[in-house]
């Protein structure tokens, strides 16, 4: 279930229980549209800590859904677009220490979202807006587009060097780089460009996604969830009292993939205690 993006300060809704009326509907699980949704299970509150927070995509089969690109200039950016589809580098409000790897958006138009295309290694990447990121073949960045052609298609390349870096090459094989601005203000932030032949300091990005999304970050929470039986449950599945040593083997177990072998294994002891 996607659930609206959210930056530091905002006030966290309060929870609503879920009625009759609310569990039929549909609900939209399309990460491209940050949707308002409510978790009416209390079992899943453990996970809105790890929907809100931003990570690092480390490798890149790690980058999809909601993600941030975090330029390489002197002062933080984000690559970012507004609704008329001009792309630009906008500086970073939610950051430690100008830490790249802290970064967080503070806004919608610093976010894309990332997927992979169907049948390929290729990314298109979609703003806020509905529209995709686009280079044409002078290099110019833009995100006007409504469909995807090889305009709109990139690869996503790790640094050989730099471990959780990326660059982002277009078909044409040139990258996307920042470049001094044209304006005179020493302060104005990068030029954001797609036509750099070669891989250098000013190509190298890193990405920032939502940990819900990143494959490693949803295993530990699957297991985790596998993990989440209470004594009292263990104990009338088994129909009896159990030891201690009892219940972390079917913890373990849960965890495991075997459980119902192992409390068949003790539902069977317990007959031979009985009549042994």
């Amino acid at each position: 279930m996607v659930k609206p993006l959210t930056f530091k300060g905002d006030k966290k809704p309060k929870k609503r229980k879920r009625t009759d009326a609310t569990e039929g509907a549909g609900q939209d699980d399309n990460p491209e549209r940050q949707l308002k949704t409510t978790k009416p299970d209390k079992a899943d509150a453990d996970d809105d800590e790890a929907d809100d927070s931003w990570v690092s995509a480390d490798v890149v089969s790690d980058i999809s859904g909601p993600i941030m690109f975090v330029l390489p200039s002197e002062t933080p950016t984000a690559l970012a677009c507004d609704a008329t589809g001009k792309v630009f580098a906008l500086p970073i409000e939610n950051i430690i220490d100008a830490n790249p790897s802290t970064a967080e958006p503070h806004d919608v138009r610093q976010v894309w979202v990332a997927n992979r295309i169907v049948g390929t290694e290729h990314y298109r990447f979609k703003g806020h807006h509905g529209k995709y990121l686009s280079c044409d073949k002078i290099g110019v960045i833009t995100a006007a587009s409504d469909a995807i052609s090889p305009l709109e298609t990139f690869a996503l390349l790790p640094t050989a060097d730099t471990p959780g870096t990326f660059q982002i090459q277009t078909l044409r094989d040139t990258f996307l780089t920042i470049r001094a601005p044209r304006s005179a203000k020493s302060n104005a932030p990068p030029e954001v460009r797609g036509d750099e032949a070669e891989i250098t300091f000013n190509t190298t990005l890193r990405v920032r996604m939502q940990a819900r999304f990143k494959p490693r970050l949803k295993a530990s929470r699957e297991e985790r969830a596998r993990e989440k039986i209470s004594r009292r449950e263990l104990e009338e599945a088994a129909g009896r009292r159990l030891e201690e040593d009892e219940v972390k083997t079917l913890k373990r177990a849960r965890r495991e993939g075997n459980y119902h072998e192992a409390l068949l294994d003790i539902k069977v002891k317990s007959k031979h205690d009985k009549f042994g």
